[in-house]
């Protein structure tokens, strides 16, 4: 009587855990982000591989070989989804410029100090800094104002403000609209117009999916009416690879910096877990005209967040011109498409 009690106790324990794994899951499968609480577990969806594990072993010890056969399925379909999702081909056309980018979300401005030094050690060429309140931006144009002296900034409190700051000139842009900070700007990269974003959309806490999602949908159109310029949009998306919101980012044609440099599972937040547990919710993404080397994710003190920098390379390509021509995308007949001040 016990052990079928126990059998049965097992049975429901496994059913229940795959019923919800399910759903999330399913979810992926039908490419929607739903409502609370799936978008929170699909950032961690490569971990949901534990609680279906526990259910296969609760319907092995009670003998449910529906359990068994649910459970294969659920686990292979995550195997399937933690493959890369998106284009992994880099340009081969000849090199036109070589630049170092760094996005970092300082979490109300708390890990400043600690990003300072980072800057300095790895001399990125752009910065995209989320987070970076009044203090945090007055401390980096005195910090480092020398070595950037081009900075386009959106000022605010708490998670509102963010800067982008370049050895590069350049062009103020309107940003996209959002409830925290994502300035914009054109960036001279040696007589090439490239045109700069940083992200920051709220992210999808109980009561606030609808605003995440809708603006998410304002940077995937911000990068669709940009797909055929050079462009780096970079910084905290608040979304991964597993969130569709996020994948229609990418079905614009841009590509996941860290996914081309082969880091593409590499968590960023939350910092205090990483790299053991945690989702990849900070991305520098680029049109295709760039390749990607050298991604790595970095630890600094008094953020949630680890920093991003990688290495890029502009590459000479062939785009589609007027009347479905091809024209040479190159040097700054780029300027005027990219540089026309609207988001």
């Amino acid at each position: 009587m016990r052990s079928t009690r126990g059998r049965l106790l097992g049975a429901w324990c496994a059913g229940l855990l795959l019923a919800g794994v399910g759903v999330v899951v399913g979810c992926r499968i039908a490419d929607t982000d739903a409502v609370t609480p799936v978008p929170q577990l699909l950032a961690f969806l490569p971990w949901l591989t534990v609680p279906a594990g526990a259910a296969v072993a609760l319907s092995l010890l009670a003998r449910w070989s529906a359990g068994l056969i649910w459970g294969a399925v659920v686990l292979g379909l995550l195997a399937w989804f933690v493959e890369p999702y998106g284009a992994g081909e880099q340009p081969d056309g000849p090199v036109l410029a070589r630049l170092r980018v760094l996005t970092s979300n300082v979490e109300f401005g708390w890990a400043t100090e600690a990003l300072i030094p980072v800057v300095r050690r790895e001399r990125p060429d752009i910065v995209f800094v989320q987070e970076c309140e009044y203090t945090c931006q007055a401390a980096v144009a005195r910090e480092l104002g020398a070595a950037y002296p081009h900075r386009q900034a959106v000022e605010g409190d708490s998670s509102v403000g963010s800067v982008i700051l370049s050895r590069f000139p350049l062009t103020a842009t309107a940003g996209v609209p959002g409830s925290m900070g994502m300035p914009g700007a054109v960036a001279d990269i040696g007589g090439h117009a490239v045109r700069l974003q940083l992200a920051h959309p709220k992210p999808p806490l109980p009561g606030q999916v609808p605003l995440w999602k809708r603006e998410l949908g304002r940077l995937r159109d911000f990068a669709a009416r940009y797909e055929n310029a050079p462009l780096v949009l970079a910084g905290d998306f608040n979304a991964t690879q597993d969130h569709a919101v996020f994948r229609r980012v990418l079905g614009t044609g841009l590509r996941d910096a860290a996914r081309l440099a082969g880091e593409d599972r590499e968590p960023s937040w939350p910092s205090r877990t990483s790299p053991a547990f945690g989702a990849q919710i900070d991305h520098v993404l680029v049109s295709r005209d760039f390749a990607a080397a050298g991604a790595r994710f970095l630890h600094l003190a008094g953020t949630d967040h680890r920093a991003l920098v990688v290495d890029l390379t502009l590459h000479e390509g062939r785009r589609p011109g007027p009347g479905g021509r091809a024209a040479a995308g190159r040097g700054r007949s780029w300027t005027r498409a990219i540089g026309a001040g609207r988001p």
